[in-house]
């Protein structure tokens, strides 16, 4: 089985999905990649992030569609299309644009079954480049799936890695609902086995990414590997710990993680959105009012600082979680 890096693996995903269905098109800023260059090679760069190279020359113009810097725009075309029958996947280059098409996606996409008594349908997919890493400072670095998890009618997926990222884009393109879809941008490089051929990963069950049995840790996004990072080398000290990654925050695998609290009596929640109602808070409630006699100690949260990302590097990695500060917050469990 090959190596693939997530962005890779994306792309294959959705290589395959428009080869299998053609009522599938992306739709986005620059997602061609050089359009309207007299000197570019029309399709070769495929968004800023390189995800969707290929498509234009696989499928042409009209199902690879460049869009004017419109997000509103982007994200109204794809729920009409949807409700027409096509399934539409949108690019919004940076989750923190996410304000600029909300009504779109919160008043429209994710309204529209209940408001026409389930008759109607949207299965579009939007993919955002999401989360911190980069020093792109405070308007390029939010993961802004922690506010969306928020509004009913909309599924969250936030991959970890590239074979989870292409069986849960699979998925949410066969999905008839809303998906949005939330990319770690600062995971695009990181390489994983993934099959060639098409394959799905159902939303709202989770992935045991390790085991043990005295502290549950809930990680999501790119905080998984830091999380994984942090666990294996308390094994050095004879601490072992469930890391639950999981995939989908809404739904989200509730049953996964009160069995693994219940279990180990300990929960730390791992996160990189700041800390106000936030997923590590919503988590710490989720146990404490379903697992609440099983607790053997407080819940720990592990999230950024309630403040905007800071530019320089030295303190964007200071205002990130770690692999210390998760380490940290596990022994504090267990102290």
């Amino acid at each position: 089985m090959a190596e693939k890096t997530m962005r890779d693996a994306i792309n294959e995903a959705l290589h395959q999905a428009m080869a299998q269905d053609d009522s599938v098109f992306v739709i986005g800023e620059d997602v061609a990649g050089c359009n309207g260059s007299p000197s570019g090679d029309v399709g070769a760069v495929g968004g800023v992030f390189g995800v969707t190279g290929g498509l234009y020359k696989a499928f042409g113009p009209n199902r690879c569609i460049d869009t004017p810097i419109s997000e509103s725009a982007i994200v109204g075309a794809a729920a009409g299309a949807a409700l027409v029958g096509m399934r539409p996947v949108a690019e919004i280059m940076f989750a923190d644009f996410i304000g600029v098409c909300m009504d779109q996606i919160v008043n429209q996409m994710g309204k529209f079954r209940y408001m026409f008594g389930g008759k109607s349908k949207c299965p579009a997919v939007i993919r955002f480049a999401s989360g911190g890493g980069f020093s792109a400072a405070g308007q390029h670095s939010q993961s802004m799936y922690q506010v969306m998890t928020s509004f009913p009618g909309l599924k969250v997926v936030i991959p970890s890695n590239a074979y989870d990222a292409k069986g849960l884009m699979l998925q949410a393109i066969a999905d008839d609902d809303p998906v949005l879809f939330f990319e770690p941008k600062a995971l695009y490089q990181e390489a994983c086995e993934v099959p060639d051929e098409m394959y799905t990963i159902p939303f709202g069950e989770a992935g045991f990414v390790r085991e043990g049995d005295d502290v549950t840790v809930v990680a999501f996004g790119q905080m998984v590997n830091r999380a994984a990072a942090a666990i294996d080398a308390l094994e050095g000290e004879g601490i072992s710990c469930d890391l639950i990654d999981p995939r989908t925050s809404s739904p989200l695998d509730e049953g996964a993680i009160l069995e693994s609290v219940e279990a180990t009596g300990r929960l730390v929640v791992v996160d990189e959105s700041p800390p106000r109602c936030g997923l590590t808070a919503d988590i710490a409630g989720l146990a404490a009012s379903k697992a609440f006699h099983s607790l053997k100690a407080p819940v720990q949260q592990v999230c950024a600082p309630h403040s905007p990302t800071p530019f320089s590097p030295e303190l964007e990695a200071a205002y990130l979680p770690s692999v210390d500060k998760i380490s940290a917050a596990i022994k504090a469990t267990l102290a």
